[in-house]
Protein backbone atom coordinates (compact mmCIF):
# COMPACT_ATOMS: atom_id res chain seq x y z
CA UNK A 1 0.00 0.00 0.00
CA UNK A 2 1.95 3.46 -0.91
CA UNK A 3 2.24 5.53 1.88
CA UNK A 4 -0.40 8.23 2.66
CA UNK A 5 -0.43 11.61 4.26
CA UNK A 6 -2.10 12.74 7.60
CA UNK A 7 -3.97 16.39 6.73
CA UNK A 8 -2.77 17.20 10.18
CA UNK A 9 -0.08 18.86 8.18
CA UNK A 10 -1.66 21.29 6.49
CA UNK A 11 -5.30 21.38 8.41
CA UNK A 12 -5.26 24.75 10.36
CA UNK A 13 -4.38 26.60 7.03
CA UNK A 14 -7.09 25.96 5.29
CA UNK A 15 -10.97 26.83 5.32
CA UNK A 16 -12.38 24.63 2.50
CA UNK A 17 -11.50 20.50 1.85
CA UNK A 18 -10.43 21.62 -2.01
CA UNK A 19 -7.56 23.62 -1.42
CA UNK A 20 -6.25 21.38 1.61
CA UNK A 21 -5.95 18.59 -0.57
CA UNK A 22 -4.77 20.56 -3.63
CA UNK A 23 -1.40 21.55 -1.54
CA UNK A 24 -1.34 17.32 -0.90
CA UNK A 25 -2.28 15.98 -4.18
CA UNK A 26 0.88 18.34 -5.36
CA UNK A 27 2.86 16.97 -3.31
CA UNK A 28 2.78 13.78 -5.23
CA UNK A 29 0.16 12.32 -2.28
CA UNK A 30 -2.87 10.22 -3.46
CA UNK A 31 -3.86 8.37 -0.62
CA UNK A 32 -4.78 10.49 3.12
CA UNK A 33 -5.37 9.98 6.49
CA UNK A 34 -8.41 12.53 7.20
CA UNK A 35 -7.21 14.18 10.81
CA UNK A 36 -9.00 14.80 14.12
CA UNK A 37 -9.36 18.57 12.81
CA UNK A 38 -11.73 18.58 9.62
CA UNK A 39 -14.93 20.50 10.06
CA UNK A 40 -18.14 18.55 8.94
CA UNK A 41 -18.17 20.74 5.80
CA UNK A 42 -14.43 20.21 4.87
CA UNK A 43 -14.98 16.58 5.19
CA UNK A 44 -17.64 16.77 2.64
CA UNK A 45 -16.08 18.93 0.29
CA UNK A 46 -12.84 16.25 0.41
CA UNK A 47 -15.79 13.71 -0.04
CA UNK A 48 -16.51 15.14 -3.17
CA UNK A 49 -12.78 15.68 -4.35
CA UNK A 50 -12.39 11.70 -4.00
CA UNK A 51 -14.97 11.31 -6.08
CA UNK A 52 -13.94 13.75 -8.57
CA UNK A 53 -10.05 12.84 -8.63
CA UNK A 54 -8.09 9.29 -8.47
CA UNK A 55 -7.53 9.39 -4.69
CA UNK A 56 -8.09 7.50 -1.53
CA UNK A 57 -8.68 8.32 2.10
CA UNK A 58 -7.70 5.41 3.65
CA UNK A 59 -8.28 6.10 7.14
CA UNK A 60 -9.98 9.08 9.38
CA UNK A 61 -8.34 9.70 12.88
CA UNK A 62 -11.43 10.03 15.58
CA UNK A 63 -12.99 12.67 16.13
CA UNK A 64 -13.29 13.16 12.08
CA UNK A 65 -15.66 15.75 11.46
CA UNK A 66 -14.81 17.47 14.76
CA UNK A 67 -17.92 17.45 17.16
CA UNK A 68 -19.89 20.59 16.52
CA UNK A 69 -20.04 21.48 20.00
CA UNK A 70 -16.35 22.38 19.70
CA UNK A 71 -14.39 24.35 18.58
CA UNK A 72 -11.73 23.65 16.15
CA UNK A 73 -9.03 24.22 18.84
CA UNK A 74 -10.68 22.35 21.57
CA UNK A 75 -11.15 19.27 19.11
CA UNK A 76 -8.65 17.06 20.04
CA UNK A 77 -8.78 13.50 19.72
CA UNK A 78 -9.86 13.14 23.70
CA UNK A 79 -12.12 15.79 23.77
CA UNK A 80 -14.52 13.36 24.57
CA UNK A 81 -13.09 10.12 26.94
CA UNK A 82 -14.23 6.83 25.96
CA UNK A 83 -12.96 5.61 29.31
CA UNK A 84 -14.70 8.31 30.91
CA UNK A 85 -16.38 7.41 34.22
CA UNK A 86 -19.14 10.15 33.55
CA UNK A 87 -21.82 8.67 31.48
CA UNK A 88 -22.99 11.67 29.56
CA UNK A 89 -19.57 12.25 28.19
CA UNK A 90 -18.67 8.42 27.38
CA UNK A 91 -21.87 8.79 25.73
CA UNK A 92 -20.97 11.53 23.64
CA UNK A 93 -17.63 10.20 22.62
CA UNK A 94 -19.28 6.81 21.35
CA UNK A 95 -22.04 8.69 19.29
CA UNK A 96 -18.87 10.79 17.65
CA UNK A 97 -17.21 8.31 17.50
CA UNK A 98 -19.66 6.25 15.88
CA UNK A 99 -20.29 9.48 13.56
CA UNK A 100 -16.43 9.39 12.90
CA UNK A 101 -16.94 5.22 11.33
CA UNK A 102 -20.17 6.52 9.57
CA UNK A 103 -18.00 8.99 7.51
CA UNK A 104 -15.46 6.28 6.77
CA UNK A 105 -17.56 4.04 5.89
CA UNK A 106 -19.46 6.84 3.27
CA UNK A 107 -15.52 8.06 2.33
CA UNK A 108 -14.46 4.04 1.14
CA UNK A 109 -11.63 4.30 4.17
CA UNK A 110 -10.69 1.48 5.82
CA UNK A 111 -10.14 2.43 9.05
CA UNK A 112 -10.58 5.16 11.56
CA UNK A 113 -7.54 5.33 14.42
CA UNK A 114 -8.88 5.82 17.88
CA UNK A 115 -7.72 7.17 21.32
CA UNK A 116 -9.16 5.11 24.03
CA UNK A 117 -9.77 7.36 26.73
CA UNK A 118 -7.62 8.30 29.95
CA UNK A 119 -7.33 7.65 33.97
CA UNK A 120 -8.96 11.19 35.24
CA UNK A 121 -5.56 11.69 37.22
CA UNK A 122 -3.42 14.85 36.60
CA UNK A 123 -1.05 14.39 34.27
CA UNK A 124 2.37 13.85 34.93
CA UNK A 125 4.13 13.09 31.51
CA UNK A 126 5.13 16.67 30.91
CA UNK A 127 6.80 17.39 34.26
CA UNK A 128 9.03 13.85 33.36
CA UNK A 129 9.63 15.25 29.49
CA UNK A 130 10.96 18.61 31.48
CA UNK A 131 13.15 16.61 33.34
CA UNK A 132 14.11 14.44 30.36
CA UNK A 133 15.35 17.67 29.04
CA UNK A 134 17.30 19.13 31.82
CA UNK A 135 19.29 15.73 31.53
CA UNK A 136 18.07 14.11 34.41
CA UNK A 137 17.17 10.98 33.23
CA UNK A 138 18.10 7.79 35.13
CA UNK A 139 18.60 9.95 37.89
CA UNK A 140 16.66 9.56 41.69
CA UNK A 141 14.59 12.16 41.16
CA UNK A 142 13.49 11.16 37.53
CA UNK A 143 13.20 7.29 38.56
CA UNK A 144 10.69 7.90 41.77
CA UNK A 145 8.79 10.31 39.39
CA UNK A 146 8.02 7.22 37.40
CA UNK A 147 7.37 4.99 40.13
CA UNK A 148 4.95 7.83 41.77
CA UNK A 149 3.37 7.97 38.24
CA UNK A 150 3.09 4.16 38.12
CA UNK A 151 1.62 3.67 41.42
CA UNK A 152 -1.12 6.84 40.91
CA UNK A 153 -2.25 5.17 37.58
CA UNK A 154 -2.62 1.51 39.23
CA UNK A 155 -4.73 2.84 42.07
CA UNK A 156 -7.25 4.43 39.59
CA UNK A 157 -7.23 2.32 36.34
CA UNK A 158 -9.44 -0.26 37.10
CA UNK A 159 -12.84 2.07 37.02
CA UNK A 160 -11.51 4.03 33.45
CA UNK A 161 -10.22 0.76 32.13
CA UNK A 162 -13.70 -1.41 32.70
CA UNK A 163 -15.57 1.51 31.44
CA UNK A 164 -12.93 1.77 28.17
CA UNK A 165 -13.65 -1.48 27.17
CA UNK A 166 -16.81 -1.41 27.74
CA UNK A 167 -17.29 1.42 24.85
CA UNK A 168 -14.87 -0.29 22.85
CA UNK A 169 -17.68 -3.45 22.49
CA UNK A 170 -19.91 -1.18 21.78
CA UNK A 171 -17.78 0.93 18.96
CA UNK A 172 -16.45 -2.99 17.49
CA UNK A 173 -20.04 -3.95 17.33
CA UNK A 174 -20.70 -0.94 15.03
CA UNK A 175 -17.86 -0.89 13.18
CA UNK A 176 -18.82 -5.00 11.91
CA UNK A 177 -21.95 -3.14 11.01
CA UNK A 178 -20.45 -0.68 8.60
CA UNK A 179 -17.50 -3.17 7.49
CA UNK A 180 -14.65 -0.64 9.07
CA UNK A 181 -11.51 -1.79 11.00
CA UNK A 182 -10.81 0.33 14.32
CA UNK A 183 -6.95 0.47 15.05
CA UNK A 184 -5.97 1.23 18.74
CA UNK A 185 -3.25 3.53 19.20
CA UNK A 186 -0.19 3.17 20.96
CA UNK A 187 -0.34 6.62 23.41
CA UNK A 188 2.06 9.34 24.26
CA UNK A 189 0.53 10.62 28.09
CA UNK A 190 1.11 7.76 30.34
CA UNK A 191 -1.93 8.46 32.07
CA UNK A 192 -3.69 7.47 28.73
CA UNK A 193 -4.70 4.04 27.63
CA UNK A 194 -3.64 2.00 26.47
CA UNK A 195 -0.31 1.00 28.01
CA UNK A 196 1.79 -1.82 26.73
CA UNK A 197 0.22 -4.55 28.57
CA UNK A 198 -3.40 -2.82 28.21
CA UNK A 199 -3.01 -3.11 24.28
CA UNK A 200 -2.84 -7.27 24.97
CA UNK A 201 -5.93 -7.47 27.05
CA UNK A 202 -7.54 -5.49 24.43
CA UNK A 203 -6.40 -7.22 21.76
CA UNK A 204 -7.03 -10.73 23.61
CA UNK A 205 -10.39 -9.35 24.14
CA UNK A 206 -11.62 -8.27 20.80
CA UNK A 207 -9.34 -11.28 19.20
CA UNK A 208 -10.89 -11.98 15.88
CA UNK A 209 -13.41 -8.76 15.31
CA UNK A 210 -12.72 -5.33 13.98
CA UNK A 211 -10.46 -4.26 16.25
CA UNK A 212 -6.71 -4.06 15.56
CA UNK A 213 -3.57 -2.25 17.09
CA UNK A 214 -2.43 0.87 15.27
CA UNK A 215 1.45 1.80 15.58
CA UNK A 216 2.78 5.03 16.49
CA UNK A 217 6.67 5.22 16.26
CA UNK A 218 6.97 8.92 18.02
CA UNK A 219 5.05 7.63 20.85
CA UNK A 220 6.50 4.08 21.21
CA UNK A 221 9.93 6.03 20.69
CA UNK A 222 8.77 8.33 23.98
CA UNK A 223 8.47 5.54 25.72
CA UNK A 224 12.00 4.24 25.34
CA UNK A 225 13.30 7.69 25.73
CA UNK A 226 11.50 8.10 29.09
CA UNK A 227 12.79 4.60 30.11
CA UNK A 228 9.28 2.62 30.07
CA UNK A 229 9.11 0.44 27.50
CA UNK A 230 11.72 0.14 24.31
CA UNK A 231 10.23 0.51 21.03
CA UNK A 232 10.53 -2.38 19.68
CA UNK A 233 8.53 -4.07 22.46
CA UNK A 234 4.95 -3.03 20.50
CA UNK A 235 5.60 -4.33 17.72
CA UNK A 236 7.04 -8.05 19.07
CA UNK A 237 3.94 -8.01 20.69
CA UNK A 238 1.57 -7.05 18.63
CA UNK A 239 3.01 -6.29 14.76
CA UNK A 240 0.72 -9.32 13.98
CA UNK A 241 -2.66 -7.60 14.97
CA UNK A 242 -1.40 -4.07 13.41
CA UNK A 243 -3.74 -2.69 10.80
CA UNK A 244 -1.57 0.87 10.25
CA UNK A 245 1.03 2.69 11.52
CA UNK A 246 1.77 6.33 12.39
CA UNK A 247 5.39 7.70 10.93
CA UNK A 248 6.40 10.39 12.40
CA UNK A 249 10.06 11.35 13.92
CA UNK A 250 10.97 12.51 17.12
CA UNK A 251 13.96 14.39 18.77
CA UNK A 252 14.18 13.87 22.56
CA UNK A 253 10.80 13.84 23.52
CA UNK A 254 9.24 16.24 20.80
CA UNK A 255 7.45 14.02 18.12
CA UNK A 256 5.10 14.59 14.97
CA UNK A 257 8.58 15.95 12.67
CA UNK A 258 8.29 14.47 9.35
CA UNK A 259 10.56 11.37 8.69
CA UNK A 260 14.30 11.57 8.51
CA UNK A 261 14.59 15.31 10.42
CA UNK A 262 14.65 13.57 13.73
CA UNK A 263 16.79 10.79 15.79
CA UNK A 264 14.49 7.56 14.83
CA UNK A 265 16.11 5.01 12.95
CA UNK A 266 13.22 3.31 10.43
CA UNK A 267 14.88 0.51 9.13
CA UNK A 268 14.35 -1.64 12.47
CA UNK A 269 10.50 -1.10 11.57
CA UNK A 270 10.32 -2.63 8.24
CA UNK A 271 10.42 -6.30 9.20
CA UNK A 272 7.10 -5.64 10.98
CA UNK A 273 5.29 -4.09 7.93
CA UNK A 274 3.29 -5.73 5.70
CA UNK A 275 2.37 -4.58 2.56
CA UNK A 276 -1.23 -3.90 3.19
CA UNK A 277 0.01 -2.14 6.69
CA UNK A 278 -1.43 1.00 6.15
CA UNK A 279 1.19 3.24 6.49
CA UNK A 280 0.51 7.36 7.29
CA UNK A 281 3.28 9.37 7.33
CA UNK A 282 2.25 12.10 10.64
CA UNK A 283 3.68 14.81 10.35
CA UNK A 284 2.80 18.31 11.82
CA UNK A 285 3.85 21.89 11.01
CA UNK A 286 6.71 23.69 11.32
CA UNK A 287 7.16 20.51 9.07
CA UNK A 288 8.05 22.04 5.50
CA UNK A 289 6.67 20.83 1.72
CA UNK A 290 10.36 19.83 1.23
CA UNK A 291 10.87 17.91 4.52
CA UNK A 292 7.80 15.72 3.16
CA UNK A 293 8.93 15.25 -0.38
CA UNK A 294 11.93 13.43 1.37
CA UNK A 295 10.46 12.11 4.01
CA UNK A 296 9.21 9.80 0.96
CA UNK A 297 11.67 9.21 -0.29
CA UNK A 298 13.60 7.96 2.63
CA UNK A 299 10.68 5.58 4.02
CA UNK A 300 10.11 4.34 0.16
CA UNK A 301 13.85 3.17 0.15
CA UNK A 302 13.50 1.68 3.55
CA UNK A 303 10.03 -0.27 3.29
CA UNK A 304 10.84 -0.95 -0.42
CA UNK A 305 9.51 -4.30 -0.43
CA UNK A 306 6.13 -2.89 1.91
CA UNK A 307 4.80 -0.24 0.03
Amino acid sequence: MSLALSTSWNAFRYEDGKSLLEELTALGFKNFELSFNLSASIVQEIGAEVKARKIQVTSLHNYCPYPETLTRKQALPDCYSLASIDQPQRQTALKYTKRTIDTAHDLGAEAVVLHCGRIEIPDRTINLIRMYEQGLAGSAEFDNEKKDMAAERAEYQAQFFENMLRSLDEINKYAVQRNIKIGVETRYYFREIPTLDETGVILDKFKGSNLYYWHDTGHAQLMENLGFHKHSDFLDKYADRMLGIHLHDILGCRDHKAPGTGELDFSFISPYLKKDTIKVIEAHAPSTAEDLVNSVKLLEKTFHDKI
